[in-house]
Order: structure tokens, then C-alpha cells, then sequence
């Protein structure tokens, strides 16, 4: 059915089943660091540590899972492969403004890592969660205003804003429960 609907090229329609195949890759990306990941970590060391507060529980893997493998991996992608955030996040089509989007992955990539240092050094999980929710919520709120949003933007919308919803929650737990 897929090659009745493919335009036909000199390739077939291979280039259009790789680009649906990195579009569920990024989906599938997407769903396990913001949702899934997450989620089963925090089941899995509260069953073994009932004691732990669920909210620090939330804060630690969020900012391990959602800011610091996903950043990582977006970040690592955006510094590598500019031009899938470019054309599939901001619609540019030129590549005028592929340093800038280098840039915008070293930035992600910088905070990816402290992320994931996190689970180690639990005094970065605040400060991570602080400057990440920053950008996801500017992030999400910015992708929230487009009016022509492509699938990978509302995706990348549904999932900044999630987060950001998240991380904003620990922080404001964070400050509320300090002695």
C-alpha cells in the first residue's frame, strides 16, 4: 500500500520509508526519556526504597531520563545533524542557520550531561531541574504559538510542556519542603 502512495523516484521510495522510520525513531525516542524511563524508575526504587519521597523520586529521574539522556541525545544529534532540528523542528529549509542550530546542540549537550551526572552528585539534580525547565517551558510555550505545527513539533510541544510541568512541580516541592 506504501508504494502505491510513494512517489516514485530513481531510489523508489526508500527515501521516504527512511524518513518515516527516523520520524518513529524520534517518536519512540520521545515517549521512552519522557515517559516510559522515567516513569519505571521511579516504580522501581520506590518499591525498593518506600521511603524515598515520591516528589525527589520525580525530580531525580525526570532530570536524569528527560533532561539527561534526552538533551544528550538531541544535543549530540543537533551538534552531528543539524538539519533534521533545522527542517523538522524550526522549518528551515536553507542552511544558513545550521551553526546556530551546532550551537543550540553544544548548549543541550552541556546540560544533557549534568543530567546524567546527576544520579551521582544528587546536588545537581536541583540546579538541572531549575535551568532545564526554564528551556523546556520557553521551548514548549514557543512551539505552543505556531499555528502550522508539523508532527515532530507537537511532539517535541506535548513533551517540553510535560516536562517542563514536572520539573517546575519538584522545583516548587523542592523550595516548599526546605526546613
Amino acid at each position: 500500500m506504501l508504494s502505491l502512495l510513494a512517489p516514485r523516484t530513481s531510489r523508489g521510495f526508500v527515501l521516504q520509508r527512511q524518513t518515516s522510520t527516523v520520524r518513529m525513531l524520534y517518536f519512540f525516542v520521545v515517549a521512552l526519556t519522557m515517559f516510559v524511563l522515567p516513569l519505571g524508575s521511579i516504580v522501581v526504587e520506590h518499591l525498593s526504597s518506600p521511603a524515598v519521597s515520591l516528589p525527589w523520586l520525580f525530580g531525580k529521574w525526570f532530570v536524569f531520563w528527560g533532561v539527561g539522556l534526552r538533551l544528550t541525545l538531541a544535543g549530540a544529534r543537533q551538534a552531528i545533524q543539524p538539519r533534521f532540528t533545522a527542517k523538522e523542528i524550526f522549518h528551515m529549509t536553507s542552511d544558513e542557520a545550521l551553526p546556530l542550530v551546532r550551537e543550540l546542540g553544544i548548549a543541550n549537550l552541556a546540560t544533557g550531561m549534568v543530567g546524567l551526572l546527576s544520579v551521582f552528585a544528587p546536588s545537581f539534580i536541583l540546579p538541572t531541574a531549575i535551568s532545564a525547565g526554564i528551556f523546556y517551558g520557553v521551548a514548549g510555550f514557543r512551539h505552543a504559538l505556531e499555528k502550522q505545527r508539523s508532527r515532530n513539533e507537537t511532539i517535541a510541544m506535548v513533551s517540553d510542556l510535560f516536562i517542563f510541568i514536572v520539573l517546575a512541580a519538584f522545583v516548587g516541592w523542592s523550595f516548599l519542603s526546605r526546613p
